[in-house]
């Protein structure tokens, strides 16, 4: 059966500006990373993928390497746009990555132009695409002279493989080199994607005071901390969740029994707000002012329409917020 999109789609969704562009992103997207790789269920995907399409949500990231195995994320993600959204394209915005080691030799890693251009290439194949939204520079390689590696981010939107240029997991200085030199280039910076959650805070010790500053857009990736800012590690480590799978990034032993206690406090704050520990993990990473949207990474539907709840919710207090910090800075 044909997917037909919900005509109400647009209707709930919170959509803001990414930095100084004319290009608007769904607070919630959709990352690829995990739950679409020839190890997952295509059937589960594609469902999870409607009901976010059907929800306002339009933004999908992916990178190259994103599997198991790399490219597998990819690559199941074009056979669902080419049976479900072809017709859809011009509302979704579509991102890939290249930065970490994708095939063997000196040319499958790093920042050089002809890794970056060459996995591109690989990538619009993959999904079966004339052009992805976003390209962006997924790591600082300090073998690779920063100006090529942004000359190829420039060539790739000149060429019109991608409408928009971005970079991710770059500390604060060479974000700032970075974002001068795509200036220089005609081609500014839209996004910088970064980690960054309760758990993992090093953004704000001054990468967020250069996207101000720069007026470059922020995507937070991990704003959940892979499933440990939700009720899934409350009791333990449930048999079906990352920690559990031998592929995952997310290990048994990262879980001690201190961080347990430190996420169950959190948790008593969102239960006396009448939110769930999820939903204010997500709002606590949008109070950031360059905060553009969150990266969540789901693995059925339940997970999603958790998620979705943070459209109708208000921002939070800064009593909520107070009690937060003394939380994390034990």
């Amino acid at each position: 059966m044909s997917y037909m999109p919900d005509s109400k789609r647009y209707d709930t969704m919170k959509y803001k500006t990414c930095g100084k562009s004319g290009l608007k992103l769904p607070i919630l997207s959709i990352g690829l990373w995990h739950n679409f790789g020839e190890v997952d269920s295509e059937d589960n995907a594609r469902e999870m993928l409607c009901y976010a399409f059907d929800h306002g949500i339009t933004h999908f990231d992916l990178a190259n390497n994103y599997g198991p195995p790399a490219g597998a994320a990819e690559s199941m993600f074009g056979r669902i746009i080419k049976k479900d959204f072809h017709a859809h394209r011009d509302e979704m915005v579509i991102s890939t990555k290249a930065g970490y080691w994708m095939w063997p030799g000196p040319y499958g890693d790093g920042g050089s132009r002809k890794y970056l251009m060459s996995s591109l290439d690989q990538s619009l194949k993959r999904m079966d695409l004339d052009y992805v939204d976003i390209f962006y520079s997924h790591r600082l390689d300090s073998e690779t002279p920063l100006e090529e590696t942004m000359l190829a981010l420039d060539s790739a939107v000149r060429q019109g493989k991608a409408l928009y240029a971005g970079i991710s997991n770059y500390p604060p200085s060479q974000t700032q080199q970075a974002s001068d030199i795509l200036k220089s280039l005609g081609t500014p910076c839209l996004i910088h994607q970064v980690k960054y959650s309760m758990l993992n805070r090093q953004p704000e010790d001054g990468l967020f005071k250069v996207l101000e500053a720069e007026n470059i857009g922020c995507i937070a990736f991990s704003p959940l901390a892979q499933g440990m800012l939700t009720d899934r590690y409350l009791d333990g480590i449930p048999g079906d969740s990352r920690a559990a799978k031998p592929h995952g990034f997310l290990k048994v032993d990262t879980i001690t029994e201190d961080l347990l206690k430190k996420i169950r406090s959190l948790n008593k704050i969102a239960e006396k707000n009448k939110i769930t520990l999820a939903q204010m993990s997500l709002l606590w990473v949008l109070r950031q002012p360059c905060m553009t949207s969150v990266l969540v990474g789901v693995s059925n539907i339940g997970q999603l329409k958790g998620n979705l709840e943070i459209v109708k919710k208000t921002d939070l207090s800064e009593k909520v917020i107070h009690q937060i910090s003394e939380i994390l800075i034990d």
